[in-house]
């Protein structure tokens, strides 16, 4: 008598029916936490601003609205945070703020023009652009004014202009363009080195001339920033990390002012020489402290009556911790988190390497430089030079930030439905083999 084999039992629990093994389980698995969060932040974009050519340009109006807001309140702090010193020093109180509103004004007319442009009008002005920044730079150290030790503005009948912030824009504008056009060879050490590295070397190197290591350290973000979305391998980074942390070491031992700062900060005490490098910084979290949940009123500051140096430049957070309390500070956190995102949504959209590296080099140089701000005023990090973007004085840095904002307002612009897209101001048609649209689909979508 032969014996029929036995069918064997799925694996699986006991009891359970057949099907019902590891497969199923797998499957009936909730997913993990991450790739909810990515579909959930998918939908809720997808929901905001539409697919296809019903795109309805939310993206677009939240750059514009958040680069507004942050432009309003700017204007608004530097009343407060400057009337009070302009009186002591026998000028109007609305001096500053009026002069800030002028810059403001013609900013936001040159990001309206440039939003209005095709970007790729612009690589036409990369090399004469980067050029100009590096004269002017290097004229600063010949005709320029100093102030606190910094020798970085150039006088203009009354106007001081500062070439380092112009720079910012410059640089990144060229790195886009020349890494475009080398992207098939950036696997290369000798073509990412290659004229990238030097030029940025040589306008860094100008902008440490005249003793400015905060604007400099902006301007190497803005380098790693292009050469990271032109898409240069990340071991380059590495390299270029452990040279910058040892050239930033001997900057900063080899000048007794950045050692008094970094010391200070570090003790919280007074230098050897009796110099308290971190009084700036300590009246600046006096002011947050103070102001509690909803400040003490707006122009009722008391940081500013000279206990905060020049409270309207770097240091103008503090006073709006101060004025308008952790809420006025968590909107502004909330403005710039919105602008980072949307500004995000662009980068990420861009199929040609000439608009991701702009628009990505941007995106890091005005999210990362608003970081380094906070982190002084907040005590992360020790006093560093660097305005926070739209919202401290200075008329160079506004209306340098508003003309990038411009440039990705356009890049914006080109994702909303063509039945809702502003109109262009100037047309250019581009004749360069990179330019041309890559299939019928593309070309529907420029046209």
């Amino acid at each position: 008598m032969v014996s029929t084999p036995t069918r064997r039992q799925p694996a699986g629990r006991p009891g359970r029916p057949a099907g019902t093994g590891s497969t199923a389980t797998k499957a009936q698995r909730p997913a993990p936490v991450t790739v909810r969060l990515k579909k959930a932040y998918r939908s809720f974009w997808s929901a905001l601003e539409g697919n296809g050519t019903s795109r309805n340009g939310s993206t677009y109006y939240l750059i514009l609205g958040s680069t507004l807001a942050l432009t309003a309140i700017g204007i608004m702090m530097v009343l407060s945070a400057s009337s009070v010193e302009s009186i002591a020093a026998g000028k109007s109180p609305y001096g500053d703020a009026l002069k800030q509103g002028m810059f403001a004004g013609i900013g936001i007319f040159t990001m309206f023009v440039l939003s209005r442009i095709n970007v790729v009008w612009l690589k036409r002005l990369a090399w004469p652009a980067i050029i100009a920044a590096m004269v002017l730079l290097a004229l600063v150290q010949v005709v320029g004014a100093e102030v606190n030790g910094n020798k970085n503005w150039i006088d203009l009948g009354g106007i001081t202009f500062q070439p380092s912030e112009a720079s910012k824009l410059a640089l990144a504008l060229w790195m886009a363009t020349v890494l475009a056009m080398k992207a098939k060879l950036l696997r290369r050490w000798q073509h990412v080195f290659v004229p990238a590295i030097p030029v940025a070397v040589i306008v860094i190197g100008l902008v440490l001339i005249g003793n400015d290591l905060g604007t400099a350290m902006i301007i190497m973000m803005i380098a790693a920033a292009a050469l990271f979305f032109a898409g240069v391998p990340v071991y380059f980074f590495g390299i270029a990390g452990l040279l910058g942390a040892a050239g930033a070491a001997v900057m900063a031992i080899t000048s007794s002012n950045r050692m008094c700062r970094i010391t200070s900060w570090w003790t919280g005490e007074s230098c050897a020489d009796g110099i308290d490098a971190n009084y700036q910084a300590t009246n600046g979290l006096y002011g947050l402290a103070s102001g509690g949940w909803f400040g003490v009123g707006l122009g009722q500051s008391r940081q500013k009556y000279s206990w905060i140096p020049e409270a309207h430049n770097d240091f103008i957070f503090a006073i709006i911790g101060e004025e308008l309390g952790l809420v006025g500070t968590v909107v502004v956190l909330i403005l710039f988190a919105i602008l980072g995102a949307a500004i995000y949504r662009v980068v990420v959209a861009q199929e040609d390497t000439f608009h991701r590296v702009l628009a990505g080099t941007i995106m890091v140089w005005l999210l990362g430089q608003a970081t380094v701000n906070m982190s002084v005023v907040t005590g992360l990090m020790p006093v560093i030079g660097v305005p926070l973007p739209f919202i401290s004085y200075g008329g160079s840095a506004l209306l340098m930030s508003l003309c990038a904002i411009g440039v990705v307002l356009s890049l914006a612009r080109e994702q909303m439905a063509p039945a809702i897209r502003p109109k262009r101001m100037l047309k250019f048609k581009a004749t360069g083999r990179e330019n041309a649209p890559r299939n019928k689909k593309t070309a529907r979508k420029r046209a």
